[in-house]
């Protein structure tokens, strides 16, 4: 098998793409709020900036899964890396809040075509036994990109102004789209008989990998803004907080892969529900921090945590597909990705109410029993349709 058409190249190829979709939306974080607010928006019209990324991300994510589904991978990946090219372009070129408005809304949709293309792409590729290490290896180049956009955006801002952040994610995605041009993908034939959302949503598994995504991701979005609020009160500025969530993006990069293999070793739907369970103990044992250590190493277990729930279940949704006879991974993963949308967006503000109500003690307190849950409902879902050792229903 030469080098363009190897299952290595696409992995490398894919692992490369999410990595400047994450730049692209990581780098934003330092260089957007003062971009609008020197075209006179204000904190609220700043936020619904930040929020419209989630809404073309959830309405684009299900569809262009359908459509990748029919016409094959190469298209709409191709696409959706221009699109995301597109997005960095107008962001540099902005000269008003409409254009940046539009530029966040491509830049969603861009995003949601990437990972649920790619990862289907991956469910194309590699079979059942090896999707863990697969996914593993290129969650660590997301993780990544969490780690340097942010850093990078502000560094390259400040040594060549505005434009220079969004022109170098441009390239990144421009290079990645010729990569796809270049590779050789494999023959695709489309399913004959056509799968919809409620198809492959009545799947008893897919539905409770589903929940488990909005809880894993509603929990993290969920403590960005609120951890750092809490830090505020033991006087730990924005610096110290960002090596906290840095601490615990190294974490993840380190253990995706080892994620990603057990996954593969005994079970990426067990692993999941382990993982939801130490990611319920992980969040109550917040409410414990009493210094800036103690912040970093529990949010560290935190990630940790969270790391054996994310990577296993990108493997497990696409594992249920196949068990309940769904050759429809693009719709899967569309699935999958407007489930992580629903608590990206969720999450912050059903913590921001609780935070105001109760305080951040007993947010994390009440935040637990929900993940326990949502392990319980997973681990009974598969045993009723037998996941892991059957078909699934």
């Amino acid at each position: 098998m030469t080098i363009r058409r190897s299952r290595s190249t696409a992995l490398v190829l894919i692992a490369f793409a999410t990595f400047a979709d994450i730049v692209a939306y990581s780098i934003a974080v330092p260089v957007l709020p003062d971009l609008t607010r020197r075209l006179g928006a204000s904190p609220t019209l700043i936020g619904f900036l930040f929020a419209s990324f989630g809404v073309t991300l959830l309405t684009v994510s299900i569809p262009m899964g359908a459509v990748s589904d029919r016409v094959g991978r190469r298209t709409p990946i191709v696409g959706g890396l221009v699109a995301l090219a597109a997005s960095t372009l107008m962001f540099a070129f902005a000269s008003g809040l409409t254009a940046l408005f539009v530029a966040r809304l491509v830049q969603g949709a861009a995003d949601a075509i990437t990972w649920v293309v790619g990862f289907a792409l991956i469910a194309d590729l590699f079979g059942v036994e090896e999707r863990g290490r697969a996914t593993g290896f290129v969650m660590s180049a997301t993780s990544l990109g969490f780690m340097l956009g942010p850093s990078l955006g502000g560094w390259l801002y400040e040594i060549g102004g505005m434009r220079l952040p969004f022109l170098t994610v441009a390239g990144l995605a421009v290079a990645a789209a010729a990569g796809f041009c270049w590779f050789e993908f494999p023959p695709y034939g489309a399913s004959p008989d056509r799968v919809s959302f409620g198809d492959v949503m009545r799947t008893r598994t897919i539905a409770a990998c589903a929940l488990a995504v909005v809880g894993v991701s509603a929990t993290v979005s969920m403590l960005e803004p609120i951890l750092a609020l809490h830090m505020q009160t033991f006087g730990i500025g924005p610096a110290r907080v960002g090596m906290i969530f840095g601490a615990g993006a190294v974490a993840t990069t380190l253990l995706n892969p080892i994620a990603g293999h057990a996954a593969d070793r005994v079970g990426a739907r067990r692993l999941m529900t382990a993982g939801l369970v130490a990611s319920a103990v992980a969040v109550a044992l917040l409410g414990q921090i009493w210094n800036y250590t103690s912040a970093v190493a529990l949010f560290t277990v935190m990630a940790a945590s969270a790391a054996f729930v994310i990577t296993p279940s990108l493997s497990y949704i696409g594992q249920a597909a196949s068990e309940a006879g769904f050759g429809a991974y693009g719709i899967a993963y569309g699935i999958y990705n407007m489930s992580w949308g629903v608590g990206l967006l969720g999450g912050p503000a059903v913590g921001g109410v609780l935070y105001d109500a109760v305080g951040f003690g007993v947010l994390v307190v009440l935040w637990a029993p929900p993940l326990i849950f949502v392990a319980a409902w997973l681990g009974a879902a598969a045993s009723r349709c037998g996941i892991d050792v059957g078909r699934a229903c």
